[in-house]
């Protein structure tokens, strides 16, 4: 498996991924518009040609926000996710980041329990976050000593 940052090229296949797991997913044209702005950063895992996951997060100041973590259905709990944040979180603290937020839903153990063995921890709740269902958001942060 290989990550590295996410190119043009990559947009079409990270645009079917994430119409396929949100209910609210982002556009092609989306990632296309946001892709090329420099406090954007995202990343795919990959093997071959083929992608088995993404992370993207914006950038501001000290602090970044994670947008979406993916991956494909066929290839989880393989450690991809673990991959991307991990390499996620060098790349932002090499740029001075040092705090980064997101926003899970209550409802996903899965994603929760794992951003916790990253590192994160619940700050609050955002009421009616989330709509197709409508569902409440635990705010994570993750908050790196330097």
């Amino acid at each position: 498996m290989m990550i590295r940052q996410m190119q043009a090229a990559d947009i079409a296949a990270v645009a079917a991924l994430e119409a396929q797991i949100f209910s609210m997913p982002w556009s092609a044209e989306g990632f296309a518009d946001t892709l090329p702005r420099e406090d954007v950063l995202f990343l795919v895992a990959c093997e071959g040609d083929t992608l088995l996951g993404y992370v993207g997060v914006y950038c501001t100041s000290d602090e970044g926000e994670i947008t979406n973590v993916a991956v494909a259905p066929a290839v989880r709990r393989k450690g991809i996710a673990r991959a991307l944040l991990t390499e996620l979180k060098e790349r932002l603290a090499s740029l001075g980041i040092r705090r980064i937020v997101l926003e899970v839903r209550v409802s996903n153990e899965a994603a929760i329990r794992l951003y916790e063995r990253m590192g994160f921890c619940a700050l609050g709740t955002r009421k009616n976050f989330y709509e197709k269902p409508a569902e409440d958001a635990y705010v994570m942060v993750c908050q790196s000593e330097q």
